[in-house]
């Protein structure tokens, strides 16, 4: 399974009553459609949850959007959830709002907004008048990722839509969008000037609780390529196309802040004051003083801004700002303007309007926070009375008490400000990359899941309640991805993570060995992506192939590692460093496959436009990059068409444009060889014991 798997991990189940025999040629839907799918779990974890909407009559009644899980609601306060929009077949979620004037009402935006290469994508906004139990298409069908759905306090019609936009290529619907019918028709409100509008859509939007004709919006311009994540203006051309924009007439007309704000800007989040509506803050990256390492959280321009008078002038109230391309959302205490969270890979909270922070949450909850909604009345506070002598103490400003909080594990809810939580781990939406089975009976299941490592599971168990969360068992850390089976050992598990890295755990006594293949002294670092091929050989059992900027041949339960390709990328050094996100390495191997059928036979992709093909186990590679049609070879521009093949390299059709064309060579021998790589070479790689 090669694709990012959403919402539950489904299994499918033998028929009470065997279908007849495919007849030749029949499509596999239609083999398929006989066959029941039955969520095996596991719940333990949730997917990353992008937004939350909470009922504003009832606050045991909420939505959670998930990045690639759909949207679910409780009214049990997180006891049960019901999926919603099956019959809409939506998988990602953006944003979720709930009507202030008519809790009714819900609007859903799909495609998430976060910057991620998994990021999954959207079809446009949809409606529902009933709570959720029905839904209506409104339109904005080519917005691909949406960030936030913003809904007039008194009219459940009119609604504002950030747009981001697709995240791949330029164009398609972007900026800030306006309905005021329910979302019959839409006006574009606010966009970046042409020719910026291809790349620049809106990150954020907030409406003022003492006039909903003052609005607030943030530009922002980025687009990833296989090898690349750019954004602001260095996307643009050097020109400012991004900022905070506000508006007093209901998105009629705009004016571009900026009074404190620094220039060169990138993903902007906002928050606006309940209790002060003259309180505006935001988190905003910019890259006027250089880029900071992805993974600190202080900027040397941007930061946390904070303005008292509506926007005219700004001040920087910290250097806060947690990788923004992946997070950049800030909140405000309705009830408190000085408490103010930051979400990052932890949620930050001041007391001091913004100025200093503190981070309370480790171990609490899981790391990687997105979406927080602070509701709830606060408690009377009586303090003590002083001590005989000591002077009485300080009165505290209340803050609200109930939270109710999204991250890469699922959601939490707090009924006392953070000072608890509670993990609402009723959803099995947990985002498998990859999963693989083994030879048991019943068998098993291995999968690696986004930012939740890898989990092993039974395919049946024979107890009454079925399959249960304490049936999976955990291996590996950080990110799953591929995991592989031993075949020898039934014991023994590979699970990867980000990066190469190897874990080969075993299922009995939970030893781990962390296995990863590292060049002789002196020579370049092997360079792996996030989610790297951890293939297991159809032919010689026991053996692996791992696949960075080479491929690599893996024995020995992981002890050997040797290389049987070179560097297969273009080694084009703009293209090899992880530019924009930090999240990646690039000029590798993405897509590797061997030939069910042939030993030795064996495919490599890489992300920068490579394709190569070996029939001797890597002694030699051929290049077949020229017979695929040119726009796969990663230009930046997207590909209209994809290439197919059959029987190796002889034909490559282009599909789906039209009728396409075929490219054969006469000697059924690819169009155009490269010359052949250099001999391999072995290394072997000495485990560390965790």
């Amino acid at each position: 399974m090669s694709a990012l798997l959403a919402a539950s991990l489904l299994l499918a189940a033998k028929a009470a009553v065997a279908p007849a025999p495919a007849l030749p040629g029949t499509p596999p839907s239609t083999q398929l459609a006989a066959l029941k799918a039955r969520s095996i779990g596991p719940s333990v974890m949730g997917g990353r949850v992008v937004s939350i909407a909470v009922d504003p009559e009832d606050p045991a009644t909420f939505y959670l959007g998930h990045a690639t899980g759909g949207l679910w609601k409780t009214t049990n306060a997180g006891a049960t959830f019901s999926p919603l929009m099956k019959e809409e077949k939506v998988f990602s979620i953006g944003a979720v709002a709930v009507a202030p004037s008519d809790p009714r009402v819900i609007w859903a935006g799909t495609g998430e907004a976060t910057d991620r290469n998994s990021a999954g994508f959207g079809t446009g906004v949809f409606r529902s008048s009933d709570a959720g139990a029905t839904w209506s298409h409104v339109g904005l069908a080519s917005s691909r990722a949406i960030g936030r759905i913003r809904v007039h306090p008194a009219s459940p019609d009119v609604a504002f839509v950030a747009v981001s936009g697709d995240l791949w290529t330029k164009g398609g619907e972007r900026g800030l969008f306006r309905t005021t019918d329910g979302g019959k028709s839409w006006t574009k409100v606010l966009s970046a000037a042409a020719p910026d509008d291809a790349d620049t859509g809106c990150a954020d939007v907030v409406l003022s609780p003492a006039d909903p004709n003052v609005v607030f919006a943030a530009l922002y311009a980025r687009r990833r390529t296989p090898w690349s994540f750019t954004y602001g203006p260095s996307l643009t051309g050097g020109r400012d196309a991004g900022g905070i924009f506000r508006s007093t007439d209901g998105g009629s007309t705009w004016t571009k802040l900026a009074g404190g704000l620094p220039p060169q800007t990138g993903r902007i989040g906002l928050a606006i004051s309940a209790s002060s509506p003259k309180v505006v803050m935001a988190v905003v990256q910019s890259d006027a003083g250089g880029t900071s390492g992805i993974d600190e959280i202080e900027s040397r321009a941007g930061g946390t801004f904070r303005s008292e008078d509506g926007g005219d002038t700004w001040v920087r109230a910290s250097r806060l700002n947690p990788r923004p391309f992946y997070f950049s959302q800030i909140r405000i205490d309705p009830v408190n303007d000085r408490r103010v969270y930051v979400l990052g890979f932890a949620l930050s909270v001041s007391d001091d309007g913004g100025r200093t922070w503190r981070e309370d949450l480790f171990g609490k909850v899981h790391p990687d926070c997105h979406e927080l909604v602070v509701t709830g009345t606060p408690a009377p506070r009586r303090p003590a009375p002083p001590k005989e002598g000591e002077p009485p103490e300080p009165e505290k400003k209340p803050v609200s008490p109930r939270l109710f909080l999204g991250t890469d594990g699922g959601a939490y809810l707090s009924a006392d400000a953070g000072g608890t939580w509670d993990h609402v781990d009723r959803i099995p939406s947990g985002q498998f990359y990859r999963i693989s089975l083994d030879d048991s009976s019943p068998y098993r299941i291995c999968g690696g899941l986004q930012d939740n490592v890898n989990w092993v599971g039974p395919s049946r168990t024979f107890t009454k309640d079925g399959i249960v969360n304490a049936d999976w068992i955990q291996v590996g850390g950080g990110d799953g991805f591929w995991c592989v089976f031993d075949p020898v050992d039934r014991n023994l598990v590979y699970a990867e993570s980000q990066e190469g890295y190897v874990h080969r755990f075993h299922l009995g006594s939970g030893q781990v060995r962390n296995l990863r293949p590292e060049p002789a002294e002196g020579q370049p670092s092997f360079r792996f992506h996030w989610n790297s091929p951890l293939v297991p050989s159809r032919h010689e059992k026991g053996t692996m192939f791992l696949a960075g900027n080479r491929v690599f041949r893996v024995t020995d339960k992981g002890e050997k590692y040797t290389a049987v390709s070179p560097d297969l990328s273009t080694q084009e050094l703009t293209k090899m460093t992880a530019k924009g996100s930090g999240a990646e390495n690039y000029g590798v191997v993405y897509a590797f496959s061997e030939s069910p059928l042939k030993a030795g036979l064996l495919w490599a992709g890489t992300d920068d436009g490579k394709l190569w093909m070996t029939e001797d186990g890597g002694a030699k590679w051929t290049d077949l990059t020229g017979s695929l049609p040119a726009t796969a070879r990663g230009s930046g521009s997207p590909a209209s068409r994809r290439g197919a093949t059959t029987r190796r390299s002889r034909t490559w059709p282009s599909l789906p444009s039209g009728a396409g064309t075929t490219r054969r060579s006469t000697s059924g021998r690819p169009t155009s060889a490269g010359p052949g790589p250099p001999s391999p070479e072995t290394s072997r790689r000495t485990g560390r014991p965790t």
